[in-house]
């Protein structure tokens, strides 16, 4: 019989609320007569990132982000709508590490003035390989995400210092939540025998994920998803599965399953699910918060490697 992970206590669910008009503004509203009050908005480059935002923000900030659910944000496209939201912003998050590049040549054309906020600052990065500059791929791993939280919360709390002590308590609410899942994801993981733990994704975006907890990734993409792989690395991979005795494919939500599909049928490695990688899946899905990724990825995982 297979050890099937536990569900994790259902933490309380993410965030998605926005100030808006009607009975909730007369509530908090200026007196009659007066303009009212506009919300505090922030726009964050990407879904994960949006989300991790709304868990340390007060509940009447405004969050947007700008690439959705199931986008990927290596080649995302702005539009002239970012834009105009850029430049009605007053903080701006970004990941860094070369992740959102076009997100930092789109502040500059909006005419932003304010803050940008890089959530990575301080992380120790992945560096090397066949790779060049650094993985930006830092959220995967659950430790990183305590340093997330933490430049998100600081950055928020000096564009409004006001509300510091409600920014640093929802903080420490949220990074108490993120130890509770690294702790499971652990527990979970130790189950599978070290050696079975070998995937394959579509491209390298788990490699934080590997490290923290003893995962051998391979991909035939690097870290962006800008370039298709040519034939012979695809070849080199296939060989490297047989070899080495790789036990499960996954599809990431943001690519194109052919090309894994593809490698199932040459390797004979059967296809063990969908893992989310640069997004979130809609909220109604299983990768609707940072956390719900992080948990159905572990998940998905683990009943993969011991099938």
């Amino acid at each position: 019989m297979h050890n099937t992970p536990c569900p994790l206590l259902n933490p309380r669910c993410s965030r998605r609320a926005v100030l808006v008009g009607g009975a909730a503004a007369g509530l908090i509203g200026p007196a009659s007569g007066q303009a009212p009050t506009p919300a505090a908005r922030v726009v964050a480059s990407f879904s994960i990132l949006g989300d991790m935002a709304r868990e340390v923000a007060p509940a009447d900030m405004e969050i947007t982000a700008l690439v959705g659910p199931d986008a990927d944000a290596h080649v995302y496209a702005p539009s002239p709508a970012d834009g105009r939201r850029l430049a009605q912003a007053d903080v701006v998050l970004v990941n860094g590490l070369g992740f959102e590049g076009w997100m930092l040549r789109m502040v500059k054309a909006s005419g932003y003035k304010g803050p940008v906020v890089e959530a990575t600052a301080g992380i120790q990065t992945r560096r090397g390989g066949h790779h060049h500059g650094q993985d930006p791929h830092a959220w995967q791993d659950l430790r990183n995400a305590r340093t997330y939280a933490t430049n998100l919360a600081a950055g928020l709390a000096k564009r409004w210092p006001q509300r510091r002590d409600e920014i640093e308590a929802r903080q420490r609410e949220y990074v108490a939540r993120i130890d509770a899942l690294d702790a499971q994801v652990r527990q979970w993981l130790d189950a599978v025998p070290r050696a079975q733990r070998r995937v394959i994704t579509s491209h390298d975006a788990f490699g934080y994920f590997g490290a923290a907890y003893g995962v051998d990734f391979l991909a035939p993409q690097g870290w962006s998803t800008h370039s298709e792989p040519s034939a012979a690395a695809v070849a080199r991979l296939i060989r490297q599965i047989r070899q080495e005795g790789v036990r499960a494919l996954f599809v990431e939500n943001i690519s194109d399953p052919r090309l894994i599909e593809r490698i199932a049928r040459e390797s004979g490695v059967r296809i063990g699910g969908k893992l989310y990688s640069d997004a979130l899946s809609r909220p109604d899905g299983p990768a609707g918060s940072y956390l719900k990724m992080m948990e159905h990825n572990a998940r998905s995982l683990v009943a993969a490697l011991q099938a």
